[in-house]
């Protein structure tokens, strides 16, 4: 075939250039011979070779990832477990916030001054029940004087009386925290 004849198969494909008609024609009806041609061609060898390359990198790839494997499902074993135990630990960490909160709720400024006021009020309900003991044990079991009322005895008396001082002294000073609690509370407050 000439090389004076310029056609679109010979500017794509230059190696095809001194082929005969006829070569072009066996080349086109024989597969066989189509394919040897084919693999021939620089740009199908640097193809495959290319392909090749890749391949083997593949597989080096593999390889290192398979070699990997069993670390990997360890750390991920490994990891599952971590999760785990911080996801327990998280639980009870709120069920030890909840335990805290409600420990330290009875220790917050008002559940201490409603406790200061129920003592209050239980240190008043004590003294007066003293005093009501003092004054029916006094008219049931001593002797009745003129007037029709019992008279107790000194000693009697002088115990009461020291109880009822003591009963009534704690009431106070309750009464003047509670108050002077009170008023820091709503100074507080105001600030």
């Amino acid at each position: 075939m000439s090389t004076d004849v310029v056609t679109q198969l010979t500017m794509d494909f230059p190696e095809l250039a001194n082929l005969s008609r006829q070569d072009l024609e066996d080349i086109l009806n024989d597969p066989n011979y189509f394919q040897a041609v084919f693999h021939s061609l620089p740009r199908v060898k640097a193809m495959y070779d290319a392909q090749a390359e890749l391949g083997n990198a593949n597989e080096s790839i593999a390889n290192n990832n398979l070699a990997l494997q069993e670390k990997l499902y360890r750390l991920r074993s490994e990891t599952q477990d971590v999760f785990n135990e911080a996801k327990s630990l998280e639980a009870r960490w709120k069920d030890l916030e909840k335990e805290q909160h409600d420990v330290y709720q009875r220790f917050t400024p008002q559940f201490l001054l409603m406790r200061l006021r129920h003592s209050v009020t239980a240190q008043d309900d004590a003294s007066e029940r003293l005093a009501t003991a003092f004054i029916q044990h006094q008219s049931l079991g001593s002797p009745e004087s003129r007037s029709g009322v019992a008279t107790p005895s000194g000693k009697e008396t002088d115990d009461f009386i020291k109880q009822f001082k003591e009963a009534r002294k704690i009431y106070h000073k309750r009464v003047i925290w509670s108050d002077r609690w009170s008023k820091d509370q709503v100074e507080w407050r105001e600030d």
